[in-house]
């Protein structure tokens, strides 16, 4: 499997468990904030260990990651919407 066919597969099932716990009645929003505090944690532990913690150029890079993610993200879904109409 491809390091996108991989990605994807992750994805999805991050998606299905927020999914699992919107179901079991939590906030959608709570379910979101704790996706990205989990994420977070996990982006700190792949770059410095369980016993360590990002400087504030690590904490950047982290952030501007996950802004191209994001705006990514955006742009496909905006042409989801336009290719829709």
């Amino acid at each position: 499997m491809s390091d996108r066919e991989n990605h994807q597969r992750c994805t999805e099932k991050f998606i299905n468990l927020a999914n699992e716990l919107k179901d079991e009645g939590l906030d959608i929003q709570l379910v979101s904030a704790a996706l990205m505090s989990a994420s977070g944690i996990y982006a700190t532990y792949s770059v410095a260990g369980n016993a360590g913690a990002l400087n504030d150029s690590g904490v950047d890079k982290v952030v501007a990651t996950y802004r191209r993610n994001l705006e990514h993200i955006q742009a496909r879904k905006k042409s989801e919407v336009q290719g829709s109409h």
